[in-house]
C-alpha cells in the first residue's frame, strides 16, 4: 500500500499519468550491446572503402604536385633562362640566378604525400628535366597506389 502511494505521488509530480515506473529507467546492457554491434557492423563495411579511397587520393595529390612542380620549373626557366639544379632552387635563391622571381613553390610541396622528396634530374632522360615519385611503396615500378608518378607521362 505504501509503495502504491509513493508511485501515485511520483506521477502527480511529473505530470505523467499511466506511464508507470518503467519511464524512469535507463538502457539495459542488451540494448547497449545491440547498438554497439550495429555500429561495429557499419564500421566494418564502411571503413575499408574509406581507407582505400585515402590511398587513391594520395596518388592524385602526387600527380597534381608533379604537374605543379613542372610548371614551377618552367616558370623558373622563363625568369632566369636556365633550368634549376635542384627543386630547392624553386624555394630559395641560393644560386643567385639573375632574374629569379620566386619562391615558385612552397617548401612543403617538395615532398610527396608519403613524406619522401620528389626525385629531380636536370638534364632529364625524358626531357630537359624529370620529376618523379616512387608511389606508396617507395620503389621503382608497381601498380595502383605503388605505381610511379612521373612528369613525362
Amino acid at each position: 500500500m505504501l509503495r502504491k502511494k509513493m508511485n501515485e505521488r511520483s506521477f502527480a509530480r511529473s505530470g505523467r499519468s499511466g506511464i508507470g515506473v518503467m519511464a524512469n529507467r535507463g538502457f539495459t546492457l542488451v540494448e547497449l550491446l545491440l547498438v554497439l554491434m550495429i555500429l561495429a557492423l557499419i564500421g566494418g563495411l564502411v571503413l575499408p572503402g574509406i581507407i582505400g579511397k585515402a590511398e587513391g587520393a594520395k596518388v592524385k595529390v602526387a600527380a597534381s604536385q608533379v604537374s605543379r612542380l613542372s610548371m614551377a620549373v618552367e616558370s623558373y626557366y622563363l625568369d632566369t633562362g636556365s633550368i634549376p639544379q635542384s627543386l630547392q632552387s624553386l624555394v630559395d635563391d641560393n644560386g643567385g640566378d639573375k632574374g629569379w622571381n620566386g619562391p615558385y613553390v612552397k617548401a612543403a610541396s617538395l615532398k610527396d604525400p608519403w613524406g619522401r622528396e620528389y626525385e629531380y634530374r636536370s638534364p632529364g632522360e625524358h626531357g630537359d628535366f624529370d620529376i618523379s615519385s616512387m608511389g606508396a611503396d617507395g620503389s621503382p615500378g608497381g601498380d595502383g597506389k605503388n605505381a610511379d608518378i612521373n612528369s613525362w607521362e
